[in-house]
């Protein structure tokens, strides 16, 4: 579904992304770990097109990223970021139906939509008629996510999701989108810090550093099998984390 190959991102002299080449499978869950500035929301905007590389291409779908293919591109893919992202003067259903409406879709495909959805997510219809402001942490993200599904995109970002949210919040939404996923079997590109989230989701795992690939693949690689030092040293430290917590 997507295909990085010989992906660097520079900015000056600092380069964010280190000549990355990465698959994400079709209907695959793919989550991106590790530390703070390693890269992980960089690589997702870079699939977006949001940024441009420096060096290198993306493909999503088969067409290549460029200026010629990024609206259409955008147009299939969901986008969900930490607080959601909402526009403040639009209600949660100004939100998710922006898009839509904005496409031309006629109000009863749309309104279709917004009941499957609804379902979907879990999330109570009459509260579309609020405003970001009069809704959770929680109700936020689930009308985030709402927005991101209203086209039934193939592919599907979201730059840590739940980061945000208080743990039972986290928890409960960690249970809905794993379901979620499975409902929709859209290509799913996550960003997260916590790997037990990674785990728990994902069918797949990149933990990347200073901008570099250290290590991807199933859980259980990583802890049966670590390619490098750095790998131990991120579980071991997570796994601190939750004795303290």
């Amino acid at each position: 579904m997507v295909t990085l190959r010989d992906i660097s991102k520079r900015y000056g002299s600092y380069e964010a992304i280190s000549r990355v080449d990465l698959d994400f499978s079709t209907g695959k869950v793919t989550a991106l770990i590790g530390p703070s500035g390693c890269g992980k929301s960089t690589l997702l905007r870079l699939i977006l097109g949001l940024i441009d590389v420096t060096t290198g291409s993306v493909t999503v779908d088969g067409k290549t990223l460029d200026l010629g293919t990024v609206e259409a591109i955008r147009q299939k893919t969901g986008y969900v970021i930490q607080d959601g992202g909402l526009f403040p003067h639009l209600t949660a259903k100004g939100n998710v139906t922006l898009l839509a409406h904005f496409l031309g879709q006629d109000d009863a495909s749309i309104n279709s939509r917004l009941d499957e959805l609804c379902l979907l997510t879990k999330i109570e219809p009459k509260l579309l008629d609020r405003y970001p402001a009069e809704l959770s942490g929680g109700q936020k993200q689930r009308v985030a996510l709402m927005r991101a599904l209203m086209l039934q995109p193939k592919l599907l970002l979201l730059d840590e999701p739940l980061g945000a949210l208080d743990p039972l919040v986290r928890a409960g939404l960690q249970t809905d989108l794993k379901e979620i996923f499975r409902t929709t079997g859209a290509t799913v590109v996550f960003v997260t810090h916590d790997m037990g989230e990674a785990a728990f989701l994902a069918d797949q795992i990149i933990l990347l550093r200073e901008g570099k690939v250290i290590q991807q693949g199933p859980y259980r690689h990583f802890v049966e099998s670590p390619a490098d030092p750095f790998v131990t040293e991120f579980l071991t430290a997570q796994r601190q984390v939750g004795a303290i917590a």
